[in-house]
């Protein structure tokens, strides 16, 4: 069975600037993926939020559609996925495109204006997701295990 880096985060990078393709993203896009939804509910359960990354139409989609940094690149990928770059188009494909939703999710982390988090930085990993995502019941809890386990796989 393929992994999720596989299937969906290589082949996002694949379609951004190499620049962005670093140890550090992939570690971030695994964390966060694991901590939205364990890589297994691409629809929020009794929420709004869509994709392994579970971004909300007005939230995330809309600012990554928008935000100078990631505006350009969001179009470029778009088009390439054959989807309409409006809030609307993207939002009701994330679910079934992880591809498109693992770009979403790098472009969000692009738009902040911190580098990202060195491998391993479990803290300032934490605080750019709470920055980026800006999760409504955030559960620091499971954060420090799902985030050693992304760094995990990056350094197997």
């Amino acid at each position: 069975m393929k992994t999720v880096m596989e299937v969906a985060i290589k082949p996002a990078l694949a379609r951004l600037p190499s620049k962005m393709d670093t140890a550090a993203a992939r570690v971030m896009l695994l964390a966060i993926g694991l901590q939205e939804s364990r890589f297994q509910h691409r629809r929020q359960i009794d929420g709004p939020a869509r994709g392994f990354w579970q971004f909300e139409q007005g939230g995330g989609v809309r600012g990554v559609l928008t935000h100078a940094a990631s505006a350009a690149l969001a179009r470029q990928v778009c088009e390439a996925r054959d989807v309409s770059p409006a809030a609307t188009a993207v939002y009701g494909r994330l679910e079934n495109d992880d591809v498109l939703a693992a770009v979403f999710a790098r472009l969000l982390l692009w738009t902040d204006a911190a580098r990202l988090p060195a491998v391993g930085d479990m803290e300032d990993a934490w605080a750019l997701y709470l920055r980026t995502w800006r999760p409504g019941k955030p559960h620091p809890t499971t954060w420090p295990a799902l985030y050693a386990r992304a760094v995990a796989e990056i350094q197997s």
